[in-house]
């Protein structure tokens, strides 16, 4: 099945508002996308919206989107002070700096140097294999999906919910191979004014191919439920 076509079984199955990401990591040259000055998460925001970019370390605007999606990484004791003081004082989306610790450590680590650059754009003009897809969705939308995604397997994923929207939405499930959910972090939210209702859902691309054979068979998806005689009620 080709990209676009596994975009039209999503876009018209579930309803989409939002067109669903194909993300890529790659070292190879690319021919679509924009490639300009931006952040990680406004390039995900416009992507929803159609368009395409290509994003390496020379266009990427926001010190976090660089370190968690592997252009960069804290190297001294200075650039860990100024991220400390940032994220407490700045951000203020960690009480102290002790938990911001925790955030960091007890998670994946970044792709560090996985890539040269990555390709952000719609699953539909997505010209290489991606390696995973990201819905912007409702809560609804989203648990069709993992319903789907679960539907073969039964393995409850293992989540990764707080965090930078970046890492929750795209290098947790790069680096760890699990579909994740997320709400993303209140700063990409504020910033580029995703919408109320919207969540983050993330699925490795080795696992779209069941997820799409799900939804003739589940009634997440498009299967009529049948309810036996015994369990229903008067």
């Amino acid at each position: 099945m080709d990209f676009e076509k596994e975009s039209e079984i999503f876009k018209t199955t579930f309803g989409l508002k939002y067109e669903p990401l194909a993300i890529t990591f790659t070292n190879d040259e690319i021919t679509i996308g924009k490639y300009e000055k931006t952040s990680i998460c406004k390039a995900l925001k416009l992507a929803g919206k159609g368009d395409s970019f290509v994003i390496d370390e020379a266009v990427s605007t926001c010190p976090g989107g660089s370190k968690y999606c592997g252009f960069t990484e804290v190297t001294t004791r200075q650039q860990k002070r100024g991220l400390q003081k940032f994220l407490t004082k700045g951000e203020k989306l960690t009480g102290t700096i002790v938990t911001f610790e925790r955030m960091q450590k007890l998670t994946v680590e970044p792709p560090t140097g996985l890539s040269d650059r990555i390709l952000i754009c719609p699953l539909g003009d997505a010209e290489m294999r991606p390696d995973m897809i990201l819905f912007q969705c409702n809560p609804e939308q989203a648990c069709r999906l993992i319903a789907l995604d679960t539907y073969w397997d039964g393995l409850t994923p293992k989540q990764q919910i707080i965090g930078a929207l970046c890492h929750t939405a795209i290098s947790y499930t790069i680096m760890s191979g699990c579909t994740n959910l997320s709400t993303g972090d209140w700063t990409a939210r504020h910033h580029q004014d995703f919408d109320k209702d919207i969540i983050f859902l993330s699925v490795p691309y080795e696992r779209i191919n069941n997820l799409i054979s799900a939804i003739p068979h589940c009634s997440a998806g498009n299967a009529n439920v049948k309810i036996p005689d015994e369990f229903q009620s008067d």
